[in-house]
């Protein structure tokens, strides 16, 4: 109880991605999560139907009311959908939480392929979030959405060089959709510091809220007191035992749920 998490993110009612996804990583690794809830997507592992947009005041009134209780020790940010949205976080986090650690998810498009950020905001994603951001963590299609332009798969460098510039102390570009028996993300630090995390790839179909199961628990890493490559590498482990003990599993009809607690054996 004394790591305390927060997760500004939507919503996923199938429990899969979204701050469900968030508030299983956090008590998973031993973290108190809260959450801050910005959009509503009616979903299940099958894909998104619609979008209920969350009134810019409700949003407001969560974060106040929640720095004025309990002040997170780590920040995790997922789907924020909208420029007004993206604006209002930017700048209550620049005047609120200038020296707590940011995590941000760059969430743009669902496993399922349904949008998840409105094109319009991705401007105001880089220019008022991203430099606020301790680490970011987007997949390949979400870095050439960021950067505007298409870079090799295989030259993560490269593209991971051209996000630093957007403001973030920090990159974890996931390498998830390069195809290949690895699944390896690239680290790079504005001081330099690089390297490759790398793993073998697992063939599952339960890889539902994986990008938010890595981001949330690279924030309670942090939140536990970890430095940047320690929780980036602790969190890649958590997340690939996650895919691997769910990898039998059949929850839903679609892309299911990773197994958040993996670790705790259940007897029936």
């Amino acid at each position: 109880m004394q790591y305390k998490c927060l997760s500004i993110a939507g919503f996923d009612s199938s429990g899969g991605a979204g701050i469900q996804a968030d508030l299983k990583t956090f008590s998973a690794l031993g973290c108190y999560g809260m959450t801050v809830l910005t959009a509503l997507p009616v979903q299940n592992t099958m894909g998104v139907k619609t979008c209920y947009k969350i009134p810019l005041k409700a949003i407001q009134e969560q974060l106040e009311t929640i720095f004025e209780d309990i002040v997170p020790d780590s920040i995790k940010i997922g789907m924020l959908f909208s420029a007004p949205i993206i604006k209002l976080v930017s700048d209550f986090l620049a005047k609120n939480a200038a020296t707590i650690p940011i995590v941000v998810d760059p969430v743009m498009v669902a496993k399922s392929g349904d949008v998840l950020l409105l094109p319009n905001a991705i401007n105001i994603l880089k220019t008022k979030l991203i430099p606020l951001a301790t680490i970011i963590t987007p997949n390949l299609p979400e870095a050439y959405k960021l950067i505007g332009e298409k870079i090799a798969d295989t030259d993560q460098e490269k593209l991971a060089e051209k996000l630093l510039t957007l403001g973030s102390q920090a990159v974890l570009l996931k390498g998830g959709h390069s195809g290949g028996t690895e699944s390896n993300d690239l680290f790079l630090d504005k001081n330099g510091h690089k390297i490759s995390l790398k793993t073998q790839r697992i063939d599952s179909k339960n890889t539902h809220g994986t990008g938010c199961t890595l981001s949330a628990a690279i924030c309670a890493g942090l939140a536990r007191g970890m430095r940047l490559l320690e929780a980036c590498e602790f969190a890649k482990n958590y997340l690939s035992q996650a895919i691997l003990h769910a990898k039998d599993h059949s929850v839903g009809k679609g892309h299911g749920p990773v197994q958040h607690f993996y670790h705790i054996q259940v007897n029936n």
